[in-house]
């Protein structure tokens, strides 16, 4: 039988998830949440779905869903996952997990008081440079990852047209640097305990938008690794590169680097020189392919066959705790520690 999903928010990513679900076999969408009737109508005519509400909450009480994919603005993640595994939901989450450690807690909480199937969509872990690079590293090559850099930066189309809705209420850390993060912590298999964030607001500001033009902080891990996340979300628009991506590890007796930032492709046409993405997301014939559509067959293979998925709620809490205390850092001016007791326990 076909697992049933719902999907909660019908923005750019619940569209994306959508697509990639509606062509899985083993799997049907049969409702949607979304405050925005603007979305919600238009995602209910292409997914053909005749279950859709403006809360979510009334969702999860009138259908009999098993999935619930969470595609809602990066700080209001918390209630609907939540809500979703209290209803009896496995639930896939966009990135970043939570936008505190004090929520990341409470979805760890109810992951393990429910049992169901949870994970985070930090799809980047299915790119095969990025997985080839974890294979290198349990086998030696690199002897012990010491360092690390990582750079993802895009053009401020992205803040001020692309989330224009909500990205004033985040950053160019949550929005970019928690892919980096995630790859990076996944790489050392470490525990962050330690961050020092700088940033800067001055060109969205002068645009009324309070938020970070860009940001780098340094993460320490507990075995003295540590690694540099720079993030920035306003480069020019005439830029080719969404995102600028660079990644670098330096190990005891090795290193290796990966650079993203023209996808393969460059293209130079009358408009401008463009670098088309299809590394993360790309339609093949009549199926897509990519890194997304990879982590989204992984989820349903891990609850058809009742395994772990690949990318766990332990590895969300770690995120998040690093981005909280990239923002803690960032308003004190100093280094901020970071305790995470649940894990070590």
């Amino acid at each position: 039988m076909a697992i049933k999903f719902g999907i909660i928010g019908t923005g750019i990513m619940g569209v994306a998830g959508g697509r990639i679900i509606q062509l899985m076999e083993n799997a049907e969408i049969v409702a949607l949440a979304e405050p925005v009737m603007a979305r919600l109508k238009p995602a209910a005519n292409e997914f053909s779905v005749k279950a859709v509400f403006s809360d979510y909450r009334e969702m999860l009480e009138k259908e009999p869903l098993d999935a619930v994919y969470v595609a809602t603005p990066d700080t209001i993640h918390t209630d609907p996952v939540i809500d979703s595994l209290n209803a009896g939901c496995h639930v896939l989450v966009e990135k970043p997990m939570t936008t505190s450690q004090a929520d990341s807690e409470r979805v760890f909480d109810a992951v393990k008081r429910t049992g169901k199937k949870f994970q985070i969509n930090f799809n980047h872990r299915w790119l095969s440079p990025y997985h080839k690079i974890k294979e290198m590293i349990s086998a030696g090559q690199l002897g012990e990852p010491i360092i690390g850099y990582a750079r993802k930066n895009n053009p401020i189309y992205v803040p001020t047209e692309m989330l224009a809705s909500w990205a004033k209420h985040s950053s160019p850390a949550w929005f970019m640097s928690s892919h980096d993060i995630d790859l990076m912590t996944w790489w050392f298999d470490a525990i962050p305990v330690e961050v020092y964030a700088r940033g800067v607001k001055r060109v969205l500001k002068q645009r009324d938008w309070d938020t970070y033009d860009g940001i780098q902080s340094m993460v320490t891990y507990d075995n003295g690794q540590f690694a540099t996340f720079e993030a920035a979300w306003i480069y020019p628009n005439s830029s080719p590169y969404m995102p600028d991506s660079f990644m670098e590890v330096i190990g005891t007796s090795g290193s290796t680097q990966i650079n993203r930032q023209a996808e393969a492709i460059d293209a130079i046409v009358e408009e401008k020189f463009v670098c088309p993405r299809t590394f993360l997301n790309y339609k093949v014939f009549e199926h897509w392919q990519g890194a997304m559509p990879a982590c989204v067959k992984s989820f349903l293979y891990a609850i058809e066959h009742d395994t772990e998925p690949h990318v766990n709620v332990i590895d969300g809490v770690k995120n998040t705790a690093i981005l909280d205390a990239i923002h803690r850092s960032l308003a004190s001016g100093k280094p901020e520690k970071i305790t995470l007791s649940l894990i070590r326990s």
